[in-house]
């Protein structure tokens, strides 16, 4: 079928799911922007502060996991640091209200662990210090992407993956493997991480912190 016999909604559908990563070098970049070149190819990408951190000097070879956004007026191709960072891009995305570059705001001013934590603990102090974003906003972002957590957690993500200890301790655990697995890691993976994790803290963030750097590539 060619794309003339398509809808507009369905090729959009097509396109935006077309790139999943890019791994070339980098070769060029600028404040909120990356260009990497890969098979001969530059591809521009719109990236957050933290990936242009981790990815943005020239020469260096990488992997920028990728997310094409189409509109009826734009397209525009987002560049992450990792597997993770895309995925929390998806579940800001997802929220009404929040397009693409409030994304990348939200993105470059904190890092992925620590979202995470605010998001689990209804801490809306900290997206609503982004630039551009009002209380009821960053309470709208925080209201619905915990609704989604919350149904990770119910769906097994729960402190019982753990030996009777505390019960704070047993609410910190799922809490940390629910945040995990709403960015895109597998339930086992998660509760191997965290497991991990608070052998060493049982603080959220730095469970959290730590779990997510285990999984640095």
């Amino acid at each position: 079928m060619t794309l003339k016999r398509l809808s507009k909604g369905r090729v959009s559908f097509i396109i935006r799911y077309m790139f999943y990563c890019i791994m070339g070098k980098v070769v060029h970049y600028e404040e909120g922007k990356l260009v990497v070149q890969a098979g001969g190819v530059g591809y521009e990408l719109l990236v957050s502060n933290n990936a242009l951190a981790r990815l943005g000097k020239i020469g260096t070879e990488c992997t920028v996991y990728t997310t094409l956004s189409v509109t009826q007026d734009d397209v525009r191709l987002f560049g992450f640091y990792s597997k993770e960072e895309k995925n929390m891009f998806a579940k800001l995305t997802s929220v009404s209200g929040v397009g693409g570059k409030m994304a990348l705001q939200i993105l470059s001013s904190a890092d992925v662990s620590t979202l995470a934590v605010a998001i689990v603990s209804g801490d809306s102090a900290t997206i609503s210090k982004v630039k551009g974003i009002g209380k009821k906003t960053a309470e709208r972002i925080i209201l619905e992407l915990r609704e989604q957590i919350d149904a990770v957690a119910a769906g097994g993500a729960s402190s019982d993956l753990f030996a009777p200890q505390e019960e704070k301790q047993g609410g910190v655990a799922s809490d940390a493997i629910a945040a995990l697995v709403s960015l895109g890691i597998s339930k086992t993976d998660a509760y191997s991480a965290v497991a991990a994790a608070m052998k060493k803290t049982d603080k959220l963030e730095q469970i959290i912190t730590l779990a997510l750097r285990s999984f640095d590539r």
